[in-house]
C-alpha cells in the first residue's frame, strides 16, 4: 500500500500553528542514549492477557515482549518459528508435529514443554473459553504431548492458516499456574516481565533476566508505556521528551511538521487497520441490502480520507487491505453517487430518508470520520446522530457483545480477518451462505491458487452486500527519537515489539 500523497503535498498542509506547537528547528539538546524507552499509546489495555479478551491494545503491550507463541509474525509479516523450532505437516494437511525449543522457562521459573503447549491450546479452544480467536482451533480434533519437546495437533480438516493463527497474540503460550491471574500479573516466556502498572497513566516492563533465548535477548533494560489519548497531547509529549516514540501517532494534521524536525524519525508504514462503519444488519432499515448500498454510495471515500486523516490512507471497497494475499480493488462497486443513492432509498421505501445513530469510540480517527459521514449522509436525506462511546469497555459491551447499536465505526486491526463476517452472531448480524462457503474454501484449501480465488470471491460478496461501509486503511504514522533503532516500520499485526529496539550511540 502506497500513501497516495506526496511528501510535498503533506508539507503543504502543515499549518503555522502546528509548526509552532512542534517547535521545528529549536535545536534543543538531545539526551544521551539510554537503556530504556518510553512508548506512547492512545488506548490503555483493560487487561494484560490477550488469550481472554479481544482489544488489540493488550497485544500491543505484551505480545513478544511478555508472551510468546509457538510461531510468530515478524515485521515484514512473515511466519517465523518461536517456541516451536520447526514443524512437519502430513501430506493431507491434518497432522502438525511441532518440535519445541528446549530449556525454556516462564518468568516465574516454571519450565515450558509440550504439556504446557497442550494446556494452552486446549484452554484456548475449550467450551467455556473467552479467547477472542477460539474459532481458529475449531477444527482441532486432539492435541498430544508425545514427549516433553514434541507436540502433535490433529485436525478434522485442513487449516491453511494454522501457523499464521498460532502466531497471533490470542494464541500465546501461558503457564498453567498463572493463567487465572495473567490479566493483571502476566507471566510469559518473553524477554520482559511486568514491572508496575499505574492504571490510567503508565505501565512498565523490566528485563527478564532468565530469558531463555540468549541469541535474541533484548538490548533494552526496560520500557514504559504511556497512555495518551488526545492527539495534541501526544504531540506535546514528543516535543517535551516525555515520550520517546509514538509508533501510531494520532494527529495526522500535525505529522508533516514532525517530518521536518530532524530530532525525529517519521515513517509512513502499512497496516491492517481497516476503518469500517459497521451496520446492524438485524434491524430495519439496515436489513435491506438496498439501504446499505445507498449508504455506501453516499460516501466519497477519497474526501473522507482527506478530511478524517489528512489524506493519509487508502480507500477500500471490501474488508481487505492491499497488503493481503489476493487483494482486489473493489472501490468501484457502489462508488460515490448521491443521486443513485437517493433513488435506491426511494426504491427501498425511504424517499424522504430516515434517521440513524452511530456509536463512535473516542479515538480521533473515529470521531472525525463520523462527523464527515454525518455530512455526507445528510445529502441523501439520512440524519446521523453521533453517540460518543467509550472504548474499549462500553463499545465492547454495547456493540460487540449486546449488539445494541444501529451503526458504529472502528478500525479492525487483525490481519486477514475477513472471516469475521461469517461468524455466527457477530456484531454485524450478517449471514450469507455464499460468503461462508467462500471463507471455508479459502481456509481449508491447500492449493494456493484456489485459496486466493476463494478470498477474492469473499471480498466481492462483501462489496456487493455492504454489511458495513468500507472506508479506508489507516497507515502507520510512526514517529520516534531519531536515535532509536529497531521499531517496526510497518504493522502486519498490531504490535509494539521491543525485542530488537536500541539507541544509537
Amino acid at each position: 500500500m502506497q500513501n497516495p500523497l506526496t511528501r510535498l503535498a503533506r508539507l503543504g498542509r502543515a499549518t503555522a500553528a502546528a509548526l509552532a506547537l512542534l517547535g521545528v528547528g529549536t535545536g534543543a539538546t538531545l539526551a544521551q542514549p539510554r537503556s530504556d524507552i518510553v512508548v506512547g499509546m492512545a488506548i490503555e489495555p483493560a487487561g494484560l492477557d490477550p488469550t481472554v479478551a479481544a482489544p488489540v491494545a493488550i497485544g500491543q503491550v505484551v505480545w513478544q515482549n511478555v508472551f510468546e507463541g509457538l510461531t510468530r509474525i515478524d515485521g515484514e509479516g512473515r511466519i517465523q518459528p518461536q517456541l516451536a523450532k520447526s514443524w512437519t505437516v502430513s501430506p493431507d494437511g491434518l497432522v502438525y508435529t511441532f518440535d519445541l525449543a528446549e530449556n525454556v522457562t516462564f518468568s516465574n521459573g516454571v519450565p515450558f514443554d509440550a504439556g504446557t503447549a497442550k494446556f494452552s491450546l486446549d484452554r484456548m479452544r475449550a467450551t467455556d473459553s473467552t479467547n477472542p480467536q477460539k474459532q481458529f482451533l475449531a477444527n482441532v480434533v486432539s492435541t498430544e504431548a508425545r514427549d516433553p519437546k514434541t507436540l502433535v495437533v490433529t485436525l478434522s480438516k485442513p487449516a491453511a492458516n494454522l501457523l499464521f493463527w498460532l502466531a497471533w497474540p490470542a494464541s500465546v503460550m501461558v503457564e498453567p499456574g498463572s493463567a487465572a491471574t495473567n490479566r493483571t500479573q502476566p507471566v510469559g516466556t518473553g524477554p520482559f516481565k511486568l514491572g508496575e502498572w499505574r492504571q490510567g497513566d503508565r505501565l512498565t516492563l523490566v528485563r527478564n533476566e532468565t530469558y531463555w533465548n540468549a541469541a535474541d535477548a533484548p538490548k533494552l533494560d526496560g520500557a514504559t508505556f504511556r497512555f495518551i489519548a488526545d492527539p495534541q497531547a501526544q504531540a506535546a509529549a514528543l516535543q517535551s521528551g516525555d515520550v520517546d516514540a509514538f509508533p501510531e501517532f494520532g494527529a495526522p494534521e500535525l505529522y508533516a511538521g514532525l517530518e521536518t524536525d530532524d530530532r525525529f524519525e517519521t515513517v509512513v508504514g502499512v497496516t491492517e487497520l481497516k476503518v469500517v462503519a459497521g451496520l446492524n444488519n438485524r434491524i430495519k432499515p439496515l436489513d435491506d441490502p438496498r439501504v446499505r448500498q445507498a449508504l455506501m454510495m453516499a460516501v466519497d471515500r477519497a474526501s473522507l480520507v482527506e478530511g478524517a486523516y489528512s489524506g493519509y490512507g487508502t480507500p477500500i471497497g471490501s474488508h481487505y487491505t492491499p497488503n493481503d494475499p489476493g487483494f482486489r480493488d473493489l472501490t468501484a462497486v457502489h462508488a460515490y453517487d448521491p443521486e443513485k443513492a437517493r433513488a435506491l432509498l426511494a426504491e427501498a421505501g425511504y424517499p424522504d430518508g430516515f434517521a440513524l445513530s452511530i456509536k463512535t469510540p473516542q479515538m480521533a480517527y473515529a470521531t472525525r470520520s463520523a462527523e464527515i459521514l454525518q455530512a455526507m449522509l445528510a445529502e441523501i436525506g439520512v440524519t446521523l446522530t453521533i453517540v460518543p462511546t467509550e472504548f474499549p469497555a462500553a463499545w465492547v459491551d454495547q456493540v460487540l457483545t449486546r449488539h445494541d447499536f444501529e451503526m458504529t465505526i472502528v478500525a479492525h486491526a487483525e490481519p486477514l480477518d475477513i472471516a469475521i463476517y461469517g461468524r455466527d452472531n457477530y456484531y454485524f448480524g450478517y449471514d450469507d451462505a455464499q460468503f461462508k462457503a467462500a471463507i471455508a474454501s479459502a481456509e481449508t484449501s491447500l492449493d494456493e491458487e484456489k485459496r486466493l480465488e476463494a478470498y477474492g470471491t469473499a471480498q466481492e460478496i462483501l462489496a456487493r452486500d455492504v454489511p458495513a461501509l468500507f472506508l479506508f486503511v489507516m497507515p502507520k504514522l510512526g514517529v520516534w527519537d531519531a536515535r532509536i533503532e529497531g521499531l517496526w516500520h510497518d504493522e502486519p499485526i498490531p504490535a509494539n515489539d521491543l525485542t530488537s529496539v536500541s539507541w544509537r550511540e
